[in-house]
């Protein structure tokens, strides 16, 4: 019994059955309908506007002061933390929609707030700090991938 890569084991072995899976989900019904319905589908156009926001932001500061780089990573978390698929799948259930409403409105709205701090380069760096110490996940997350 030995390891070896994927790329080491195709060597190996270079006749294989092709997989084509199909799209599935153990939410509901099988598929995905639990996080995309009539309950939470006008968070999604919000999530795709702050990841291409996102995206320019990390092309626009190629090299970050300190403080714009703590701008750029805590813009990453909430962007992340907005996107969590336990908000639309709280709306669905019902659980506690009011709850997960409140979450995607306030990390989209502070991610927009670091988005505008950083392009007029006045980040302000009390509340930076602040929101810093209330969602700090990720604490080596890198920014960079959303170039």
């Amino acid at each position: 019994f030995s390891f070896i890569t994927p790329e080491e084991y195709l060597k190996q072995f270079p006749s294989n059955q092709v997989a084509n899976p199909s799209a599935s989900s153990w939410g509901e019904e099988g598929y995905w309908r639990v996080w995309l319905n009539e309950t939470n589908e006008w968070i999604y156009p919000h999530l795709h506007i702050a990841q291409e926001r996102m995206t320019q932001l990390v092309r626009q500061f190629p090299v970050p002061t300190p403080l714009q780089n703590r701008a750029l990573k805590q813009a990453g978390r909430e962007l992340l933390l907005a996107q969590s698929s336990d908000w639309p799948f709280i709306l669905r259930t019902g659980t506690s929609p009011a709850y997960a409403k409140k979450r995607v409105k306030d990390h989209l709205l502070r991610f927009m707030v670091l988005h505008d701090h950083l392009l007029s380069a006045e980040v302000d760096e009390h509340w930076l700090a602040e929101i810093e110490s209330r969602d700090n996940l990720f604490p080596e997350i890198d920014y960079r991938y959303w170039a």
